[in-house]
Parts: structure tokens; sequence; C-alpha cells
């Protein structure tokens, strides 16, 4: 009796001290537009009056600096960036897309530093992508059980929960104004035999960053439509062309700057016969 109560113990001790080298634990990377462009907490500055959008825009696509050691190398960087490039290149009032790598951004920049890039690849709008990723791990003890007795081949041992968040913030480069952002998101949940835990985690991390990705490309297109909307009822932004431009359909910017003036001049000749 007592022997099997020594061992009982030593077994009860031997699996506590196996969970505490894989107890529940977390990890994140992000890369904030707010922190690239404000890095000191200063107000925007912003140019007086209304954004002025020359047609057809050439706009720059990058990934702002975040973390020094993350997942996001730039090969992968630079392949997300060329799928919403491919998701955007067709538009008639778009002349070129530059994905432009990130060792042409530093840290707390500003957007001194983003000026800089802009004159670098000759770009009027830059569409910036911020990312915050954060992955919670978390050992199954019946699992970790099973592994102790039997080997970490036989029973997964740690689950992970990755959730991922890509935004893309699309900036004037010259009024240094907002014109609209979209959302991307994911989450991926597995697990994985503890030797070969941290691959498949890392591997999930970057299926996280193209999930994300492919939610974001559908939101953006939304909201660039809503912001054509907004030139029309709201004329948030002035519409001319470039030297040689002559349009790219109906329902290109231009157009619809050129209707929010005429709706204007309408609604101006209503007031004046009304006085």
């Amino acid at each position: 009796m007592k022997l099997r109560l020594v061992w009982s113990l030593i077994l009860v001790l031997t699996l506590g001290g196996c969970a505490s080298w894989f107890s529940a634990s977390s990890r994140a990377q992000r890369g904030s537009v707010v922190e690239y462009l404000y890095p000191k907490g200063e107000n925007p500055t912003l140019s007086p009056g209304k954004p002025e959008l020359r047609l057809p825009l050439r706009v720059g696509l990058a990934f702002v600096p975040g973390d020094r050691y993350n997942d996001l190398g730039e090969a992968e960087r630079s392949q997300l960036l060329d799928k919403v490039k491919g998701a955007f290149a067709n538009r008639p009032f778009i002349a070129a897309i530059e994905t432009i790598p990130s060792s042409y951004l530093r840290p707390g920049g500003g957007f001194a530093n983003l000026e800089q890039a802009a004159r670098m690849f000759n770009v009027d709008v830059m569409v910036l992508l911020s990312y915050d990723q954060i992955q919670f791990n978390d050992n199954n003890r019946l699992s970790l059980l099973y592994w102790t007795l039997i080997g970490a081949y036989v029973i997964n041992g740690d689950q992970y929960d990755i959730s991922t968040l890509v935004d893309a913030s699309v900036f004037d480069v010259r009024s240094h104004q907002l014109l609209f952002r979209a959302p991307g998101s994911s989450q991926i949940k597995g697990s994985s035999p503890l030797v070969k835990f941290s691959e498949a985690s890392r591997m999930a991390r970057a299926e996280g960053y193209r999930r994300a990705v492919d939610n974001l490309i559908p939101q953006l297109d939304q909201q660039l439509e809503s912001f054509k909307e907004r030139i029309k009822q709201d004329q948030v932004a002035r519409i001319t062309e470039k030297p040689g431009y002559r349009g790219g359909g109906e329902m290109d910017l231009a157009s619809l700057g050129l209707i929010g003036l005429a709706t204007l001049a309408i609604r101006l000749t209503g007031r004046r016969r009304a006085r």
C-alpha cells in the first residue's frame, strides 16, 4: 500500500513537472501605422483644404515597419503585396501600383520618410498595411499524460489559437490625409505533436497572414467604392487629370469628380433662383 502511494506521488510530481515545461503561453508581433507615422505621439499635420487626386494615380503599397524579429519575412511580405496589387492593378484610374520593400521605410520614420519613399518610387498615394498577430498556446493535460507515458509522436501535445489582423490605410502623400481604410482578419486553431509544434505553429502563423489578406481585399474594394461615392456626394477630394489622361469610363474617379462639381453648380443655381 505504501509502495503504491509512493509511485502515485512520483507520477503526479512527474506530470506536474512536465506540465510546467509546456505551460500556456502566448506570442505577439505587430506593425502599427500610428507608431510609424506618429512615433512620438505628435498630432497629425494636415494640409488645409481637400486632397487633390491627379488621375491616373500612381499607388505605392507597403507594409509598415514592425517588430524586428517576426515570421513575416520580406519574401512573405512581397507575396502578400503582390496579391493585393493583382486585385487592383486593372482599375482604369490607376496608372501603376508599386510594391515597396520594407527596407525603404524605417521605424518611426513619420511622414518625412513616407514622402521620401513616395518620391523614390514616384507614387501619389500610399497604401500602408499594418498588422497585429497574437498566438495563444495551451497544452492538453490528458494529451500530456499520454505523451509522458508513450511518446510525443502518438498524441497531439500542444494546441494553438492564432488571431491575425491586417489593416490597409490609404494616404494621399501630398496632404498627409487618410482617404480611407479597410481591415482583414483571420482565426486559426490547431494542434501538433510537441516535437513538431514550433514548425507547425510557424506555418499556421504564415497562413494566418494569407487568410487575413484574402479577407482584406474585398473589404478594401468595398471601401474604395464607398470613397468614390463620398467624392460624388460630399466632395471629400478634388479630382483633376494629368496631361494626356482621357479617363477610364463613365464611373471612374474623374467622372465622379465632375459629377460632384455639376451637382454643386446645380445646387448654387437653384439657390440663386430661389432668391
